[in-house]
């Protein structure tokens, strides 16, 4: 099978700066955006996440040495984490193409199947939100995964034929911020399934001098350190604070990004020391002042805050939860005592009783 792994044959590819292929509509190129300007594209440029690294270099290394595909493999965890990112470097390491799409894009089953019939031998095809495929397209990649090929039907009525069409093998990533939403059948096609960890302060300010650099914004060694301890573990959040300090620090001061500028900034845009913005804040006082600090149930505060429950699930309470702010019940939502700490609330007797 012909893998691209002479040295040679990298150095030609990596000139070349791995040609991504964008097939989501609506989205623009790979390299074109800020988020992707300031992507990694090697493990050693990749910060972060260091147990999934060395597991998936030896994947990697294996898969070489045996001129075959890597196994199919499926990314999970909080979004904003690095799973588009290290999908394009798995795909770099490998000397091949990527192409990026999410499973929203893929509405109709040619929508895939056009996909699929373009993608050449050892390519990595990456597929965002995974967990939100339709039924039938889902059923469609069952064979591409396990057998690479494609069952089609020709004819109508009692001429109706199915046809299996061979294509390239290739390497499926899905990501997914639900792996608990994937079906069985499918989670257990993919062969190698990792979960991306939050980042440490350390590792966030490894990412945000990087990022600095990138952009030509110049640092201290504190002012990243306090971004960072306020970036809810993210290097997505990390990255978009490092834009707005540098504004900060281009009308207001003297464009240096030091610790004071930092908190300056990061104050303004109400983002506390703690990472909480005004919503995270909004909504653990709606819950101790409107509720007695819970339990309180998710409609009832999707109603209250004009959010919709995705939004209240997937953005504002895994941070929350993370930092035991608040907790999930049978009956509801309710803040913890470290909650009504952060905030310089007074737990109430009746809560008390409670905790």
């Amino acid at each position: 099978m012909a893998i691209i792994s002479s040295d040679k044959e990298n150095e030609k590819t990596k000139s070349k700066e791995n040609s991504r292929e964008n097939i989501a509509p609506c989205e623009t190129d790979y390299d074109r955006c800020f988020e992707n300007s300031i992507r990694p594209k090697t493990f050693n440029e990749y910060i972060g996440q260091s147990q999934l690294k060395e597991t998936l270099k030896i994947s990697l290394d294996a898969s070489k040495q045996r001129q075959e595909s890597l196994d199919h493999l499926l990314l999970y965890g909080p979004p904003g984490l690095g799973k588009t990112t290290l999908a394009g470097v798995i795909a770099n390491e490998m000397g091949v193409n990527v192409k990026i799409t999410s499973a929203p894009a893929l509405e109709r089953p040619r929508d895939l199947i056009g996909i699929l019939m373009t993608v050449k031998t050892g390519e990595v095809l990456f597929i965002d939100e995974i967990h939100r495929l339709n039924k039938v397209a889902e059923e469609i990649l069952y064979p591409a995964m396990e057998d690479f090929s494609i069952d089609r039907t020709t004819g109508k009525g009692q001429s109706t034929k199915t046809l299996r069409v061979p294509i390239p093998k290739f390497t499926l990533i899905g990501a997914t911020t639900k792996a608990g939403a994937l079906s069985g059948p499918l989670r257990d096609r993919f062969g190698i399934i990792h979960r991306l960890e939050f980042y440490n302060n350390d590792e966030l300010s490894f990412v945000i001098k990087r990022t600095a650099s990138i952009i030509a914004a110049k640092i201290t060694e504190d002012g990243a350190s306090t971004i960072a301890s306020r970036s809810r573990g993210t290097p997505r959040i990390a990255n978009r604070l490092l834009k707005r300090v540098r504004d900060y620090a281009t009308v207001k001061a003297d464009g240096i990004i030091t610790k004071d500028i930092a908190i300056k900034s990061l104050d303004l845009l109400k983002v506390d020391h703690q990472g909480l913005d005004t919503t995270d804040r909004d909504l653990m006082k709606l819950i101790i002042e409107k509720y007695d600090g819970g339990p309180v149930g998710i409609d009832t505060l999707c109603a209250a805050l004009g959010e919709d429950i995705r939004t209240i699930e997937d953005v504002y309470e895994p941070f929350l939860l993370q930092m035991g702010f608040i907790q999930r019940t049978p009956r509801g939502r309710k803040v913890s005592p470290a909650g009504y700490k952060h905030l310089g609330c007074k737990i109430s007797s009746s809560q008390q009783n409670l905790f």
